[in-house]
């Protein structure tokens, strides 16, 4: 199994820290066919994970061949002692394990190509700007009128980030569903995801201000033990991450699905009668849960949210193939929004 590391310097201001992104993006266009998270990410200094840290667990999970990149422009001393130190000690500590170490992004063509283009936008609109112009665009094309008030930040935010004026009609909310979010948000809770791409998309600065996290469970689902997996035979690993976030973490207060149709059946089922969806074994705590149930696709997606929509609990879904980890992200960042 081969493992590719990218690596970058790190800053103080967490949301500087962002080269996770890079990381899917390289995985999705070398690896598209790979489910292990063989592209990983580490820093050098101020954020989380370290380099020692991301080589260990790319080893415990199988990894032969290490290919490690580092994120960085020019080679300074990082690049040429730093880092070439660190991969120093892993080849002592594993010995059977092929390190190899690429050069920096250095001077490069492509790049060049890159800050032209930056140069040539400088004028343009900023974010903030395209996204006022978007929503100014949505309220003119759609009448949201006949909608209830507090559920028309989210159907417009789902419009935004779809560009599908169809989500009017196919968004399904239970009536207590928008005020549990919000108190939930407040409180303080965790925000549960199916997928890495819904953790991905969900506001994490505006929700630590609450003290809230995003948790997923996926990326993990390989550390339950043998005897669980087995336990789990037949289940994905989403459903089986969603089992055991559940039991694992009692401050969950929201749950967004959005790619796996099998993680929100699970969820119907725990928190359906006779199963009591408040137990002792640490799964909920005596404040409802809001679930967000999008996922998107042709087998069982529309079925589980049709289940979805005839249950007690507060939920958001909606009646249609269409959803996914994106739909998911704006529901929750709708709601983010709307508390701050």
């Amino acid at each position: 199994m081969e493992s590719i590391i990218l690596i970058g310097h790190g800053s103080p201001k967490k949301d500087a820290n962002n080269i996770e992104t890079m990381g899917r993006l390289l995985h999705s266009m070398i690896h598209p066919d790979c489910s292990k998270g063989c592209v990983k990410v580490a820093y050098l200094q101020f954020a989380k994970p370290e380099l020692s840290d991301t080589i260990k667990e790319s080893v415990r999970n199988g990894a032969k061949k290490i290919i490690i990149h580092p994120y960085f422009l020019i080679s300074g001393m990082h690049v040429t002692k730093d880092i070439p130190e660190i991969i120093k000690e892993a080849k002592k500590m594993y010995p059977h394990v092929e390190f190899l170490y690429t050069e920096p992004l250095g001077i490069h063509e492509k790049l060049v190509q890159v800050i032209a283009e930056r140069i040539k936008t400088a004028g343009a609109l900023l974010p903030a700007d395209i996204e006022k112009k978007s929503f100014e665009i949505i309220s003119e094309e759609i009448d949201l009128s006949d909608v209830p008030q507090e559920q028309v930040p989210i159907i417009k935010r789902v419009i935004h980030t779809t560009a599908d004026f169809e989500f009017k009609k196919t968004l399904l909310f239970h009536p207590d569903a928008i005020t549990t979010g919000i108190n939930a948000i407040r409180a303080g809770k965790n925000i549960l995801t199916d997928v890495e791409m819904v953790k991905t998309g969900i506001n994490k600065k505006l929700l630590q201000k609450w003290g809230g996290e995003v948790i997923c469970k996926i990326q993990n689902s390989s550390r339950i033990s043998r005897d669980k997996i087995q336990n789990s035979e037949n289940k994905t690993k989403a459903e089986t991450g969603i089992e055991s976030a559940l039991k694992e973490n009692n401050n969950i207060g929201i749950i967004a699905i959005g790619n796996a149709p099998t993680a929100l059946l699970k969820v119907i089922e725990i928190f359906t009668p006779p199963t009591p969806p408040l137990s002792k074994g640490g799964v909920f705590t005596d404040s409802p849960i809001l679930v967000i149930g999008v996922p998107v696709g042709f087998v069982k997606a529309f079925e589980s949210k049709a289940l979805l929509s005839t249950q007690n609990f507060p939920f958001i879904t909606n009646l249609s193939r269409k959803g996914g980890s994106p739909v998911a992200a704006a529901i929750v960042n709708a709601l983010l929004k709307m508390v701050c």
